[in-house]
């Protein structure tokens, strides 16, 4: 069931916006009253059931009571609720209400003893003696502050014969709402518990977050504030200020210019009012408008915010927002009201009657004229217009208050007691508590279509229509409804306005902005100092590689690892990925300079193999040659393995192809250094070396070299082989893909144990340098060497210091530069002599060369 509701309200949402699209606009023009200041408005009524039908001339007498013109609107409102009950043949059939309106029923609250007078009227209505035709049982209708309806339910209740209820039309205040010390007392009014929300929500619609709040110091404004505070709270919204303005006079007075100074030094364009409006929080803001604040106010339907003085010349800038109990249009009432009397009223009078008046006076003869009114083109305008006699708030809770009053009589009419005492008057009293316990249980739907429920604890939250008001000179006003708010549309919703009738400030349709620091937008964040609202804050640039891609956030977030925040920093940019690869210009220029050297080495090889038989050749050992030239083909090769993007094969097949093809190399020449220094140092007597040396035991050399380094290899492997690192931290915006070399420890015992193969080449040569013979290597392989070891020295500290694919091209250069070093320093002679100097490449020049070196030695 609550789904299909809910399926409703979603789909008549149209429906119900358009009610406010085309709101009725009503006219005002504040009557000058201050020479009357002791007529003020709040009326009480007392409503009885007679036995007797009730003609429409019965009320007449209301248009001829000369009192405020707000109490005759409730007066009129009351007599329209009782006409509409009397002419209902369903309620109350064979009986009528009535009540009687004079000018004693509607007093200055300071005037007590009017309030003694109003009890004596009272008395006479309802003597000691009960007339046939009144009901045993009456209810007093009242609009008072607190403290003077306490003082007339103790009147009511304890110095009259007859039992009476009551029930208040005006503010709801938190005291009264006491059932115990208040048991025949009722509030019509809501406690404004939505209110609160509906004002937020309606703030946090125009993006304001600081505004200011005037309530008046009693328990009233103080719930109120409590309310206040805890939806602001929620939604983010701070108090510029709180001005609790005085209930004593003489104590406002004294405080008067700090609570000026203090609305006038803020910073906020929007205050919120709240409270009596016969009260010192009127007097302050009465004041407040002629100094000249320039604010936006925000304050209940309740309030009269037209200026009061028909030559106040000065309006505000801004107009002000009224919030009202959203209810449906009562019909008839305008004919009602024109048909009262045997002179038809015509609409100038209704606007009198209305909260639309003019600044005139109505001949006392014949309501059809107007008098001494100012601002004709004005009136001239408004006489075109048909006005609508709408209910405001305090004249709908009279409406409902009278037919809950009469559906509870309905009720009781309907009980017997007839085991009841008849003696001293037990039977009245109870039966006055019994109606009074069915009023507070009705449940009705009243003629216009509203839901009415009397019980306080399950009353539904309240839907507010929201006003807007313009203030011209000369007490001139616009009122205007141009929205509402409804507590049932979702979340973030809740508040529908027509923008387009909106006029923030003599033609300007800029919303006017009310904040207390202005929004941190992208890429900042907020800062709240100590001390300061939540809604006062700086704004800081977002910390490194953070982002915020919304206005006022508390907190930056970081960019994930493969993305880095953009300049601005509002967003995050994915990282661009980074390795050597074959397409850039670096990893280009190493690939075909490791294809050069390769194939160079390769042609060298050719030669040396074409050659095979020659001298020069066949004088080093052929066969250590060949597989020198062939694994300087593989070290020329083994850079391919280190460009392009990096993978867990490729970073094991690197560092393992490196060890083996270098170890192959550096034993091989190794191998070649100990042949020469056994040839040229083998004597007679040595046979055991001279087998050695014939039978090329050397060459054993080189697989027991290799057998070392596959071992420390497979250690290498076991315990934390190479694997694909990723790098996202040490370049702003890369994501550097490089091969992590796993143990340090064993790459380091690689390259160690090729150094100390290498430095053993390298001793040997350097001391077989001098040794006779026509093809001697031993320089040949000492300056290898030395190249060899400069390299790979110099390679340590450069690696350490570089990163990303640039460490990986020095690890390539030094690969390449080594391997060129052995080719270049061992075989460029061979080729030279081979191809360019053959005639030293013959045994004739071995021996001219041999017998040289002997005369020499």
């Amino acid at each position: 069931m609550f789904t299909l509701i809910f399926l409703f309200l979603l789909l008549n949402i149209p429906l119900l916006v358009a009610d406010f699209i085309y709101p009725m606009c009503f006219w005002k023009i504040k009557q000058n009253e201050d020479k009357n200041r002791n007529q003020g408005t709040g009326c009480t009524f007392m409503i009885h059931a007679v036995q007797r039908p009730v003609e429409k001339e019965y009320f007449s007498h209301i248009l001829n009571i000369q009192t405020h013109t707000e109490n005759h609107k409730y007066a009129l409102a009351l007599a329209f609720s009782i006409y509409e009950i009397n002419r209902n043949p369903d309620i109350l059939p064979n009986m009528s209400l009535i009540f009687k309106f004079s000018k004693y029923n509607c007093y200055w609250e300071s005037k007590y003893n009017s309030l003694i007078h109003l009890s004596l009227q009272i008395h006479d209505i309802l003597p000691n003696y009960m007339c046939k035709e009144f009901t045993k049982c009456a209810m007093a209708l009242t609009r008072l502050n607190w403290a003077t309806t306490v003082k007339l339910n103790t009147i009511l209740n304890n110095f009259m014969s007859q039992q009476f209820f009551q029930i208040t039309y005006g503010h709801f205040h938190p005291v009264l709402s006491d059932h115990e010390k208040f048991p025949y007392l009722y509030q019509m009014a809501s406690d404004h518990t939505s209110l609160a929300l509906a004002m937020v929500s309606f703030i946090i619609y125009f993006s304001w977050n600081w505004v200011g709040l005037v309530i008046s110091d009693n328990d009233q404004g103080i719930q109120f504030l409590s309310y206040l505070r805890r939806e602001m709270g929620k939604h983010g919204v701070c108090f510029a200020f709180v001005n609790m303005i005085p209930v004593s006079m003489n104590l406002y007075m004294s405080r008067a210019e700090v609570y000026y100074n203090q609305i006038m030094t803020s910073s906020t364009n929007v205050v919120i009012i709240y409270g009596d409006t016969d009260s010192t929080l009127a007097v302050s803001f009465r004041m407040w408008e002629s100094l000249g604040i320039q604010r936006l106010w925000v304050t209940t339907s309740q309030w009269d915010v037209s200026p009061s003085m028909k030559d106040f010349a000065i309006g505000n800038k801004y107009g002000t927002f009224a919030f009202g109990q959203h209810h449906s249009e009562i019909s008839g009432f305008k004919i009602f009201v024109q048909t009262l009397n045997s002179v038809k009223c015509s609409d100038e009078y209704l606007v009198k009657m209305e909260w639309m008046h003019f600044n005139c006076e109505v001949a006392a003869s014949k309501c059809k004229t107007l008098k001494n009114c100012s601002l004709n083109h004005s009136l001239e305008w408004l006489m075109v217009h048909t006005f609508d006699m709408a209910f405001i708030e305090g004249s709908y809770d009279i409406y409902n208050a009278v037919y809950a009053f009469a559906h509870a009589l309905h009720q009781i009419n309907f009980q017997r007691f007839d085991n009841l005492p008849k003696d001293n008057g037990k039977e009245h009293n109870y039966s006055c508590k019994k109606l009074y316990s069915f009023l507070r249980k009705t449940q009705f739907t009243n003629p216009v279509g509203d839901r009415v429920n009397m019980n306080q604890r399950d009353k539904i939250q309240e839907e507010y229509d929201i006003f807007y008001i313009w203030n011209f000179p000369q007490g001139l006003g616009l009122r205007a409804k141009i929205g509402m708010f409804s507590p049932y549309f979702p979340n973030g919703k809740q508040v529908h306005l027509s923008e387009a009738m909106i006029e923030w400030a003599k033609g300007n349709t800029q919303v006017p902005t009310s904040v207390c620091s202005a929004d941190c937008g992208p890429g900042f964040r907020k800062f709240t100092m100590d001390g300061m609202a939540a809604c006062c804050f700086h704004c800081k640039p977002c910390p490194e590689n953070e982002i915020s891609n919304e206005t006022n956030v508390d907190y930056c977030v970081q960019c994930p690892k493969d993305q880095y925040a953009n300049t601005e920093q509002n967003h995050c940019i994915p990282k661009a990925v980074v390795f050597l690869s074959y397409e850039e210009p670096l990893g280009m220029a190493l690939f075909l300079i490791s294809l050069c050297f390769s194939a160079l080495t390769t042609v060298v090889l050719g030669v040396i193999v074409k050659h095979h038989s020659t001298p020069i050749v066949k004088a080093n050992n052929r066969t250590l040659t060949y597989i020198l030239l062939i694994s300087l083909i593989f070290c020329f090769l083994c850079p391919l393995l280190f460009i392009g993007h990096p993978n867990a094969a490729t970073c094991i097949l690197q560092q393992i192809t490196f060890g083996i093809v270098f170890t192959v190399s550096v034993s091989t020449i190794l191998a070649k250094t100990i042949t020469v220094v056994m040839a040229f140092n083998i004597t007679a007597s040595q046979r055991m070396m001279k087998y050695f040396l014939v039978s090329g035991a050397s060459n054993y050399i080189i697989p027991i070299c290799i057998l070392i380094q596959v071992i420390v290899c497979a250690v290498w492997l076991g315990a934390s082989p190479p694997s694909v690192d990723v790098d996202a931290q040490s370049v702003h915006g890369h994501i550097i893909i490089v091969c992590h070399k796993g143990s340090v420890n064993a790459f380091y015992c690689v390259l160690g144990y090729l150094a100390t193969l290498a430095f053993g080449s390298f001793t040997l040569a350097f001391f077989s340098r001098h040794l006779p013979g026509a093809f001697n290597e031993a320089k040949s392989i000492t300056f290898s060497m030395l190249v060899f070891c400069s390299v790979w020295v110099t390679f340590i500290p450069v690696y350490h210091s570089t990163k990303g694919k640039v460490m990986v091209a020095v690890e390539i250069f030094s690969t390449l530069a080594s391997s060129a070093g052995m080719l270049g320093c061992i075989f460029v002679p061979k080729c030279y002599t081979i191809l360019f100097r053959p005639d030293q490449n013959s045994l004739e020049m071995i021996r001219v060369k041999s017998s040289s070196h002997a005369h020499i030695s």
